[in-house]
């Protein structure tokens, strides 16, 4: 009984830590209207994190709509499906995410990158910064 007891709780143990990474799907909401916006699945790649935008939620969205204001190869890619964070790394000694790049979509500008999950990896602060100024949302875990 013991035995059972013990891996059940390694098993929980295992799954909470699971969660308290960035890695998952995440509903992010706008900053004006308090609105889902889209949902975005970051991934692990060997230690580096990217996400994509894999559903669109905002009222209004045009399905085929494409990164007009975007400035490197993702210029003209659809929105849907675009890879709006790359390359944040897990910081050492710290419970966050950081080094890499998120894009703004609607203005085509990439900002500095910090994930920091919370409440126990079930929302995920996101910031972005540009010199020394920052701006932080919080986005929900669907999964």
């Amino acid at each position: 009984m013991k035995r059972i007891v013990l891996a059940l709780l390694a098993l929980c143990a295992g799954a909470a830590f699971a969660q308290a990474t960035p890695v998952g799907l995440w509903r992010n909401i706008d900053d004006k209207t308090g609105e889902a916006k889209a949902e975005i699945r970051i991934v692990d790649n060997a230690g580096v994190l990217s996400g994509r935008i894999e559903k669109r939620l905002a009222k209004g969205t045009k399905p085929d709509a494409v990164c007009e204001e975007c400035k490197d190869e993702r210029k003209g890619q659809p929105i849907l499906g675009l890879e709006i964070v790359r390359g944040a790394k897990k910081a050492e000694g710290k419970d966050a995410w950081e080094g890499g790049k998120i894009l703004d979509p609607e203005n085509g500008r990439e900002y500095g990158l910090r994930l920091t999950p919370v409440d126990g990896g079930q929302k995920l602060d996101v910031r972005g910064s540009f010199g020394p100024f920052w701006r932080t949302q919080t986005w929900v875990r669907v999964q």
